[in-house]
């Protein structure tokens, strides 16, 4: 083994040119592997920082289906959480909690801090412990003692400046007192926006509340409880609610989701594709190794023969060979490694926003050791058809014929032209991949959105129920901030919404129409509702179809009204003039809305949802009364439509709302163009590292071409020689040396289609508007890649038609 060791140092040192095309094809492979790998690892692989975290589940309700088309999960009801608490036999505990936020003002600047409202037993589910001081007691979940804050771990730093004394301060939220008792580590972040925590506090009214549906909850298995026992227990307790209370649980049920794949079932299919791909092109540098090290081995037929006549076994002649081509992988793994730590800190931030925050992406032990598992693993898949094939000498046969320098084996050819198929048919499929994803990324950005994005900035408005203590009262306060915002020269319109579009957000409502039977809330249809002001269509470019816009007119004091969009005109009013139909939020009870205008669809959710989402808009003027036990005020959204690009008036802007409220925090400001495009961004990405890998493929299947035709040509050159002394003409030569690439390139095409076609439908989840077959893309990248391999085959061919017939065959 040394030995072979020490043959394979001398024998690549004496062939550098080898050594670094070889080196660097397969840390262009094992590196883009090791990268990917990197990011599945933390986002898929590695145990979440949770205690036994393969226990912990995530708990959701399931909508009527036909109330919610579709939908399979929805937010908890807090009475249905608490019968589901006192009756289940599955769980050791489980903690419910909601979005919060608080005024947190830090010297003299006003901030809005996302908060998580939780149990008691939230931390004790998760099994985690605090840095400094404690957590939550049940004590503290009753009204009266709820002012204790327990602080995030960044939000410390920043904020207190790792002040290991902060537990026992008082700080200032919403205008109360608030009690720090602890700090959490590094790691905890759950639910992924909180920056600090507060206990949730009930009223016995709000605890009997069942149709409302505003929390989540977290619950830990217990010991030997399998997930489909636990769903079956849950499942058991749905029926057993729906029968006792049919007006608000009638139709609804439960599912539990593992919590990993609640973090990261959103970004599994599209890490698991680009981890399939960078596999493709590792493949495609193993036959590429192949190919090059077949080649080089076949000028080294006799020295093996040799090899066979003082001793070596079969055995011996894999060994050497084996050696060599490992010795050539670890090294290019030692590089890709390099090249792939890299890789993963830009992977990193370009993924900052799509990954769970508790995935701490990083080359760690595991990647390490992955990294040199598949870089034996690549060495030995590179040379073991070289290594079988050249341990099957002839001995007699080889050492007769000598094998001079322009002799060829015609076993090896046809072992070449089958790794170049190879390689075509697997590049052909990542060039297919590639495709779907830009055809597919091309349709969505045809997708009208239904609103006109440019001009327009928005940003967020955050008051605390200790500023406003009223529905009332925020309504008056926003007017003041429209109208200061209005005079603003430049702006030429403003207004407020709960929800925008694009963003996922916002609430969905059961509604009942007037004059038809009324149903019990579970089987009333949902729609998702929202609140505006006066100038909203106006501000966002939505359009106005039939009727009236809301305007100022619109008050507390005047008839309810309420704008519908098309879907939901189509929905409950086909082949009728919905003006003036009447129809009632079940939330809002005595309340009739008329319908005095129809707006055309918006993309509230994203430009991938295909399905339009039937929505209705109601005034805030009109929301005098909250149908909460307790009154909550919510962030809003102002947006604002400039003359112009508006960089210079946002200042003013921004003047105008803090003289309206001089400590309200304003957040997340930008442009609407760009939450567009944001909302772009995971297919985007997903698109770019697929068509790089693509590339990388399309450059390596060229390269491993080219090289195999150049070493036929260079061992041709007696019989190029000869034809060429008996008559043949340049462009028949060109036309042989031609066929001979394209030869095996029209069977890597053939297969590549074939494949193409079977696993392009593991791709249909992450296409938009383009089938899974789509012939422009399988023509496109046909040619292409035909194109490709057709101008790595004219080169050496080139070369070919300038062989002198009279020199090659007097230096034979």
């Amino acid at each position: 083994m040394l030995k072979d060791l020490q043959q394979s140092f001398r024998t690549l040192r004496n062939n550098p040119g080898f050594a670094i095309a070889t080196v660097l094809v397969l840390a262009l492979g094992i590196g883009a592997n090791t990268a990917i790998f990197s990011i599945v690892n933390a986002a898929l692989l590695r145990p979440l920082p949770y205690k036994d975290s393969s226990r912990l589940v995530q708990l959701w309700h399931v909508p009527p289906a036909k109330s919610f088309p579709g939908m399979k999960r929805f937010a908890l009801s807090l009475a249905n959480y608490l019968d589901w608490e006192q009756q289940n036999h599955v769980f050791d505990n489980m903690a419910i909690y909601r979005y919060a936020n608080f005024d947190f003002v830090n010297g003299d600047v006003p901030e809005s801090v996302p908060a998580g409202a939780v149990q008691s037993t939230f931390f004790a589910v998760l099994g985690v412990r605090p840095l400094l001081g404690r957590t939550f007691v049940p004590e503290e979940n009753e009204a009266g003692r709820s002012n204790v804050v327990v602080l995030e771990y960044r939000f410390w730093k920043s904020h207190f400046g790792g002040d290991p004394k902060v537990v026992g301060r008082k700080i200032e939220l919403n205008g109360q007192a608030f009690t720090v008792i602890g700090v959490m580590g590094r790691s905890f972040e759950k639910p992924d926006w909180a920056k600090i925590w507060t206990p949730i506090a009930w009223t016995s009214k709000e605890r009997t509340v069942r149709g409302e549906h505003h929390y989540l909850a977290v619950a830990r298995l217990r010991n030997g409880v399998t997930l489909g026992q636990a769903q079956a227990e849950l499942d058991t307790i749905s029926r057993r609610l729906a029968a006792r209370y049919p007006e608000d649980d009638n139709g609804w049920g439960a599912t539990v989701v593992p919590l990993r794949e609640e973090m990261v079932g959103d970004v599994r299919p599209g890490l698991l594709l680009l981890l399939g791909a960078v596999g493709f092109v590792l493949l495609i540098a193993c036959a590429n190794v192949s190919n090059l090290v077949l080649a080089k081995t076949m000028a080294r037929r006799k020295e093996m023969a040799i090899r066979a006549a003082l001793g070596a076994n079969r055995g011996n002649i894999i060994r050497h060979v084996l050696i060599e081509t490992t010795m050539l992988s670890v090294t290019g793994g030692l590089l890709g490694l390099a090249l792939a730590t890299r890789a993963v800190e830009l992977f990193s931030i370009l993924l900052a926003n799509k990954l769970p925050q508790t995935t701490d992406v990083r080359v760690d032990g595991w990647v390490l050791t992955f990294t040199l598992l598949l870089s034996v693993v690549t060495g030995a898949l590179a040379g073991l058809l070289p290594a079988l094939r050249f341990s099957q000498v002839d001995l007699e046969e080889t050492l007769r014929q000598g094998l001079g320098k322009t002799d060829s084996d015609v076993g090896s050819q046809r072992s070449l032209r089958a790794l170049i198929a190879g390689e075509v048919a697997l590049s052909l499929l990542l060039l297919v991949g590639a495709g779907l994803m830009i055809r597919s990324l091309e349709k969505l950005r045809q997708v009208k959105p239904g609103i006109d994005a440019n001009h327009v900035v928005t940003m967020t408005i955050s008051i605390s129920p200790g500023k406003i203590s009223s529905p009332l009262m925020e309504n008056v306060f926003f007017d003041r901030v429209l109208a200061g915002v209005r005079a603003v020269p430049g702006v030429r319109a403003a207004a407020t919404i709960d929800s925008l579009p694009l963003s996922g957000d916002g609430s969905t409502q059961p509604i009942s129409i007037a004059g038809r039977p009324q149903l019990a809330m579970a089987d009333q249809p949902e729609v998702a509702t929202r609140v505006m002001s006066p100038g909203y269509l106006q501000t966002m470019g939505i359009s106005l179809k039939r009727g009236r816009d809301l305007n100022e007119h619109d008050r507390a004091d005047s008839r309810p009204v309420a704008l519908i969009s098309e879907s939901l005109a189509l929905r409950f009013w086909p082949g009728e003039d919905p003006i003036g139909k009447h129809l009632m939020l079940t939330f809002f009870p005595g309340v009739t809305r008329e319908v005095v205008g129809v707006v055309g669809d918006v993309k509230q959710s994203g430009l991938d949802v295909i399905a339009p989402e039937a929505t209705l808009y109601y005034p805030c003027a009109q929301v005098t009364s909250s149908a909460s036990a307790s009154w909550q005020s919510f962030p809003l959204s102002l947006a604002v439509r400039f003359a112009g690009e508006g960089d210079r008036t946002q200042a003013a802007v921004l003047r105008a709302i803090h003289q309206a409220g001089p400590t309200v925090p304003v957040l997340d400001v930008r442009k609407m163009s760009d939450l567009l495009t944001e909302s772009l961004a995971q297919r985007r990405f997903n698109m770019l590292l697929l068509a790089g890998f693509a590339g990388l493929a399309l450059l390596l299947a060229a390269l491993g071409i080219y090289s195999v035709l150049a070493y036929s040509v260079k061992r041709r050159t007696r019989e190029i020689g000869l034809r060429m002394a008996l008559g043949a003409t340049p462009e028949q030569v060109l036309r042989l040396v031609v066929f001979e690439g394209m030869k095996p390139t029209t069977l890597g095409l053939a297969l590549g289609l074939l494949a193409g076609v079977a696993l392009s439908r593991v791709m249909a989840s992450l296409l938009f508007g383009v089938a899974v077959t789509d012939a422009l893309t399988f023509c496109s990248v046909t040619v292409l890649l035909g194109s490709v391999a057709l101008l790595a085959s004219i080169i050496p061919a080139y070369r070919a038609t300038r062989v002198d017939p009279i020199r090659s065959l007097r230096d034979e």
